[in-house]
């Protein structure tokens, strides 16, 4: 328990990391962390190690700040030196150099025939083992008949321009992970490169935007949530059209529409990137139209690809099942499921 009788809870729902697992208890008292640049988000980590995840069971009030107490469930598992795996996929690290990725398929599938992919991009602080354990996430992929593959930063943060310096890790290229990680995907498990989308939450989304701008002809498509280019945004897209999907919560505190500042970096503006987008694929005039709690913009280029806006009203969450219903308009409505 925390002083205040509260279960070890972490940080109130206004932070960047809602896609830290869940599922098991901490086997020390955890230190108490919080990080005013990032949302004044407050969590608990293992004294040992650098480790926070949690899912929010209640809502209280107290000295009239309104939070959300959180059940921590997270059993640290501390090992200095791990054998080098045989094999790698859901519970196991896939090496591709001094970098790494997860990979799971649905239950019963051998991964000796192709099939299709979502790659999923953490967020701030997050990792792969952390994305494996979100069980709406892995379920989406299931549903679907598709491998999860689960990229993971080397350090905090993805190492993008203009990111807060203090996050920034040098010598590392994320552009060449990700082609990295494709071809051993595609190599190692037969993935189906026609049939492989990216999506990412938060700065995991910024992450996605890059990749779209400077990979488009790499992947089907692009599905960020909630996050895209750090400041300044590139200037243009030298891979021109793609299909994107980006969702964002029209009262998100964390990632605005119009971005924010953080310590010495700002967020970029999701409709100038959307501006962007759309001259360099020369997209069309915008169709709006509503999906349940969906307002959706879309355009389209001439040669048939598509981006779209679908804001819904809500703050800075992940929601899985947007995922299924992009890879029906981006994918299955081309190549069939």
């Amino acid at each position: 328990m925390s002083d205040d009788g509260i279960p070890y809870e972490i940080y109130d729902w206004h932070a960047d990391y809602s896609d830290w697992n869940v599922g098991s208890t901490f086997d020390a008292t955890p230190v108490k962390v919080t990080e005013p640049d990032r949302g004044n988000a407050v969590w608990y980590k293992h004294p040992k190690a650098h480790c926070k995840v949690s899912t929010p069971i209640m809502t209280t009030t107290r000295s009239g700040t309104r939070i959300t107490a959180m059940l921590v469930a997270a059993m640290v598992t501390l090992v200095a030196f791990a054998p080098i795996a045989l094999a790698c996929g859901r519970d196991t690290d896939c090496p591709i150099g001094k970098r790494t990725y997860r990979i799971a398929f649905p239950d019963g599938q051998s991964d000796a025939r192709p099939t299709g992919a979502i790659i999923f991009v953490h967020g701030y602080r997050g990792n792969a083992k952390d994305v494996m354990r979100n069980k709406a996430l892995v379920a989406v992929a299931t549903d679907l008949g598709l491998a999860l593959i689960a990229a993971e930063a080397a350090g905090v943060e993805w190492n993008l321009p203009g990111i807060p310096s203090v996050d920034a890790t040098s010598g590392i290229d994320e552009l060449a992970y990700f082609d990295a990680l494709l071809a051993d995907a595609i190599k190692r498990f037969g993935i189906d490169p026609t049939r492989v989308t990216v999506s990412g939450f938060s700065s995991g989304a910024m992450m996605v935007w890059y990749l779209a701008c400077y990979r488009g002809t790499s992947f089907a498509g692009f599905v960020p949530m909630s996050g895209t280019f750090w400041k300044p945004i590139p200037l243009a897209c030298p891979t021109g059209s793609v299909n994107l999907i980006h969702y964002h919560g029209t009262e998100d505190p964390i990632v605005p529409l119009e971005g924010r500042q953080i310590k010495d970096g700002h967020q970029g503006d999701v409709l100038k990137a959307f501006d962007l987008l759309a001259r360099s694929g020369n997209f069309g005039p915008i169709k709006t139209e509503q999906h349940a709690e969906l307002k959706c913009s879309r355009r389209f280029s001439s040669d048939h690809r598509f981006i779209e806006l679908c804001l819904f009203p809500g703050y800075h969450h992940l929601v899985p099942k947007y995922l299924s219903r992009a890879w029906q308009e981006i994918v299955s409505q081309k190549t069939g499921p």
